[in-house]
Formats: C-alpha cells, sequence, structure tokens
C-alpha cells in the first residue's frame, strides 16, 4: 500500500494542541491549529533527554530552513523524567539545543496522548486543511518528509489552500554569560581547566579559580563538544558531539585535528571497526584513556568504543546497540546512552543515563551494574545500591579514596557510590544539572551545566542525607490483553521509494521484555515486521522492548546507484495485563495504521 492510498483513505482531524507548561518561542502568544490553517504543520514530539529526539531536532533544520514559508515545525515536550516536566528545564533545554521553532511545553502529556504517540522521538504531520497525513517514528525521515512537503505544497497550492509567509517563531534574548551550557570538564597540566561550552560550540580555558576566562578555542571545528579526555602526553581528546567525531586538541597552540569519525552519523549496517578517520560514529558524549586507549561513550548507539591511536583505528567494545539494562560479556550487554566515563586501575565507570545507573566494565571484558533497575525506574534514594536510585545522571569521577561520585543530573545532586560498602550517599545538593565534576586536591569542581558555572566543594567527610524518592516514567501503561498479543510494525515506504531486498531482507524486528519471564514467546529476532507474542498469565506489568528497522531506496530503474535510507526505532512499552485490554500492539514507524 502506497502512501497516497493511505492519505486518501484516511482522514483524521488534527486534535488540539494542550500543555499546561504553555507556549516557548512564541513572543508569549499562545498557538492553536486555527492560527496555523493553511501552513504545513510537523510536530516533533520530543523529550530532551533523549538521544535520537536530539538526532532528529538536526535532522529537520535543513527542512525547516529550505521551507520556513509554507512549513511550521511545532516542538511539543512530552517529558519522561520528573525534572523534563519542570518548565524552566524545557526552557533551558530549547535554548541548549538550539530549538529555532516554537515548542509547547506539555508536561502531563495531554497533546502525547491525544495523538497516541507511543515513543520519543515522533514526527506528525497536519496539512494545511488540519488534518493528519502522516506518522513517523525515530529518525532517518528526512527524506521523506522533505518529499511529502512537496507534495503537500503543489496539492494546497493549487487548492488554493496554502498560507505561505512568515511562520510564530519569535526567538527569545540571547544571555551574555562566559559559559553557556557547559558539558565537560578536565584539569589541565597548567592546573587550569579546560572547559567544554557546549551550546557555544568552543572550548574554554579557565584558571585554577575557575572563573577568569584565559582564551576561547574553535571557531567552528565544534559542534556542541562534550567529553574531554588529557592524554598520557598532554594533548587532549575532544567528543565532537553533534559532529559524530573525535578532535585531539593540542593545548600549548590550540590548534585540533579529528582523529575518528567521518562527520556522518552511524546507522545499522555500518562498520564497526577499522581506520578511525573511515569509519562513522554517533554522538560520542565522553572520553576517558584507560587501558591504553581512548574509551568512548557512544550515546548515539547504546555502546562504548574505543580508539587506538597506536594503529589508528576504532571499534566497538561493548554494547549491542539495543537500549536497556542488560548485564554481562561486554559483546552482549546492553547501555542505554551511556554518557559519562571515569577511568580507575581496575573499572571504567559508566554513567548510563537513561538507565539511570551506574555501571562498570572490568578488565576482562564484563559489564557490572552498582546502582540502577532499568528504563522506567528512578529518584533520590540513598542507602544500600541494590535498592538506590539516580535520576540521569550524566557525568562519574573517581574520587581519591576509591569511591566515585556521579553527577545526578536530574536531582540536581552530587552522588557517591563506595564499593567497598555498597552504599550510596549524597554529596551535595542545591546544583542545577550538573553534568561533570574535577577533582582538585580535596575539593571536587562540579560543572553545573544550568548555571552556566563551575561550582567549588569541599569533599565531606560525612556525605548528605536527604528523604528518599523514588518515580516510575509518567507514561502510561497499555492495557493488553492476556494470552497472545499480536505486534505490528507499521511501515509504508515513502512516495518513490520501495524496499531495498537486493541484498536480502530489508527489514528487523528485535523484541524482548522486561523481565524477561513476561514473555512465553515471540522474542527474538525476525525479518518480519509483525510478531505474535504469548504473554504469561502469572504477570500483571512489565515493559516490551521493540527494535524495528527498514530500508528503502529511491524506486527509480533507469538509476544505477538510487539512494538509499535507512528508518529505525527502539520503543519501550510499558504494558499492563487486564481483562479487556488490546489483543493488537501497533507501534508506527513510518505512515499511517489503517
Amino acid at each position: 500500500m502506497n502512501d497516497d492510498s493511505v492519505r486518501a483513505r484516511v482522514r483524521v482531524r488534527a486534535p488540539e494542541l494542550i500543555g499546561k507548561g504553555g507556549w516557548l518561542n512564541t513572543g508569549g502568544d499562545d498557538l492553536t491549529l486555527t492560527d496555523l490553517r493553511g501552513k504545513i504543520v510537523l510536530l516533533d514530539f520530543w523529550t530532551f533527554c533523549c538521544i535520537n529526539c536530539l538526532h532528529v531536532l538536526d535532522e529537520l533544520r535543513e527542512l525547516e530552513e529550505k521551507h520556513r514559508d509554507t512549513l511550521v515545525i511545532i516542538g511539543v515536550h512530552s517529558p519522561k523524567f520528573v525534572h523534563e516536566a519542570e518548565h524552566q528545564a524545557v526552557v533551558d533545554a530549547v535554548e541548549r539545543y538550539e530549538v529555532h521553532h516554537p515548542v509547547l511545553d506539555d508536561p502531563e502529556l495531554a497533546t502525547w496522548k491525544q495523538y497516541a504517540v507511543r515513543a520519543w522521538p515522533t514526527l506528525v504531520v497536519i496539512d494545511p486543511e488540519g488534518y493528519v497525513v502522516a506518522q513517523h517514528a525515530g529518525e532517518g525521515h528526512a527524506n521523506a518528509l522533505r518529499t511529502l512537503v512537496e507534495e503537500l505544497e503543489a496539492e494546497h497550492g493549487a487548492k488554493g489552500t496554502l498560507r505561505r509567509g512568515d511562520g510564530p517563531y519569535v526567538p527569545p534574548e540571547p544571555v551574555a554569560t562566559d559559559l553557556r551550557f557547559p558539558g565537560k570538564a578536565v584539569l589541565l597540566p597548567s592546573g587550569n581547566f579546560l572547559v567544554s561550552d557546549t551550546t557555544r560550540h568552543q572550548l574554554v580555558e579557565l584558571e585554577p579559580d575557575g572563573e577568569t576566562v584565559v582564551r576561547r578555542i574553535g571557531d567552528g571545528e565544534f559542534r556542541e563538544p562534550q567529553g574531554l579526555a588529557v592524554l598520557p602526553g598532554g594533548k587532549v581528546v575532544v567528543a565532537d558531539t553533534v559532529h559524530h567525531a573525535l578532535r585531539l586538541l593540542d593545548p600549548a597552540t590550540g590548534t585540533s585535528e579529528r582523529i575518528a569519525g567521518t562527520g556522518r552519523q552511524w546507522w545499522q549496517g555500518s562498520p564497526t571497526s577499522g581506520p578511525a578517520l573511515d569509519v562513522d560514529l554517533s554522538s560520542p558524549w565522553d572520553v576517558a584513556w584507560w587501558q591504553g586507549k581512548v574509551w568512548i561513550a557512544m550515546a548515539g548507539v547504546h555502546q562504548l568504543w574505543t580508539y587506538d591511536p597506536e594503529s589508528g583505528t576504532v571499534e566497538v567494545a561493548a554494547g549491542t546497540t539495543n537500549e536497556g539494562l542488560v548485564d554481562g560479556p561486554a559483546a552482549e550487554a546492553w547501555f542505554a546512552q551511556p554518557s559519562g566515563l571515569a577511568a580507575t586501575e581496575d573499572r571504567l565507570w559508566v554513567a548510563d543515563s537513561e538507565t539511570s545507573a551506574l555501571r562498570w566494565v572490568d578488565p576482562d571484558g564484563f559489564v557490572h551494574t552498582a546502582v540502577g533497575t532499568g528504563l522506567f525506574d528512578f529518584g533520590h534514594r540513598d542507602g544500600e545500591a541494590g535498592q538506590a536510585l539516580l535520576q540521569h545522571p550524566l557525568g562519574v569521577t573517581a574520587l581519591p579514596d576509591g569511591s566515585v561520585a556521579v553527577s545526578d543530573t536530574y536531582n540536581h545532586v552530587l552522588r557517591r557510590f563506595d564499593p567497598a560498602s555498597g552504599e550510596v550517599t549524597t554529596l551535595a545538593t542545591d546544583l542545577r544539572e550538573p553534568s561533570d565534576a574535577v577533582v582538585v586536591g580535596e575539593d571536587v569542581v562540579v560543572v553545573e551545566s544550568a548555571r552556566h558555572r563551575l561550582t567549588r566543594l569541599r569533599l565531606p567527610e560525612e556525605a548528605v542525607q536527604v528523604e528518599s524518592v523514588a518515580h516510575r516514567t509518567q507514561r502510561e501503561a497499555t492495557e493488553v490483553a492476556p494470552g497472545g498479543l499480536r505486534l505490528d510494525v507499521v511501515f509504508q515506504a515513502p512516495k518513490g521509494q520501495k524496499l531495498d531486498e537486493r541484498y536480502g531482507p530489508s527489514t528487523r524486528l528485535l523484541v524482548s521484555s522486561t523481565p524477561p519471564e513476561l514473555l512465553l514467546a515471540g522474542e527474538g529476532t525476525g525479518t518480519d515486521l509483525f510478531r505474535e507474542l504469548a504473554l504469561n498469565p502469572e504477570l500483571t506489568e512489565g515493559v516490551l522492548h521493540v527494535s524495528a528497522m527498514a530500508a528503502s531506496c529511491d524506486d527509480d530503474p533507469e538509476n544505477e546507484y538510487p539512494a538509499c535510507h535507512v528508518h529505525q526505532q527502539d520503543w519501550g512499552v510499558p504494558v499492563r495485563v487486564t481483562e479487556g485490554g488490546a489483543a493488537r500492539l501497533p507501534l508506527i514507524l513510518a505512515g499511517m495504521d489503517g
């Protein structure tokens, strides 16, 4: 079935846009769909913790610029974590990630529910007459959206229902500070600090006071840089996150060169090892020097990679690209947006942000979890590590006594885990989105990202105690019937494309569950985008993990080398087994569920 027939048959009036947090980037005005009538509207359901959502923001920039007189992109911010429901946090994220279109702050997921969204990110296209005409989940849909927008421009231009002209975007006033949403910091051999000034796309060297600017480094070389690692010779590896690359900085001259990555984002099927400058990377978020190599927290694909400066090669070191929390041999482990690294002699510590977890890798290549239970459990709870809770930590720092400090970002605190006692405590409160920390003598210097500064704290002999708080994700569970459940991943190739079957099946579906006992049948990998699942009647709730991929190519027999596009998305679907629940679970990758 092609998109034309679907759009001809399905006429769904777009629900109104409602969000208790109100509107940003509109100059104070509220928007309604009536205000937008005559425009092509693209709703981007996102949340700022989600690396795939950040990828889509970048994918949409060219489309947004090219069609700015006919297309209005609306970001609908739909939080996963409690912190993301705070209005100021959304305001900060819109600036941090350079969102140049109106954003609806929807902390209670009202519009998310009205549009039956199931995944971050999800894109919904509304035509100039106010009807939903397409829905896409995940990344890789830029070409399909471009084709659809051009088609809608032609169709509604001919009907007289297209309104050209400026959209409702009103940029906020810029704010002057020395740092703007800094990400990570390291201590240079000189005693100065080097900080990734993420939103300004530069590095900043500060004097030992952590405040006085020595120099700014970078004029177009970096794009939202994050992690920094000092090599034994004194040079610094920089995670050039949005450029999907690593750069090597010489602090003596302030010059840098790309040492890994092509500038293109890694996709399923791309090489996972080889000459570093020939292999694609995906949103490297942090770097650390361990066991003679640079370890990379590859947030964009939920893996750890390594860069070997001796051979000039990169390779996957741990993780399968599946998103979740699974320990064991490195090749079988699952991570969820690893964003912070810290090396000690016998451990590589990992801040695994989306599972709100502290993980570690041992020298034999096994992955362990110290704190954290999965994608949907988070909070602020101290005590024994097995029941302690974090909330989306972005940084981890080795302390002199063998313990580690965790930048517990969405709790706005610095936590401590002591491997000797197995206890989690709170070191400092009243921070604002701490994303990294550096030990300097008896002090720890914290990167307070949302306060745009470094903050020096004395390492306390006794940790602070706070009242325990536990959270579950705000998403409502999908009610499903006991017994059999039909899973359908909806995918229709964009107009002018077809599934790429030249080298075998062009689709892939991977299904698993938490707890694993939830599924009696249907787990594993296959090539069909549907699956008959059997649910355990003894369990009443859990999470279905679904990963889908489809490859489509331009359908032009005259073109010997057609352009091909990969569409992929991971879903974590909380389900509750109840009598009268649904017997079918549709997940839209691209198209409309007919």
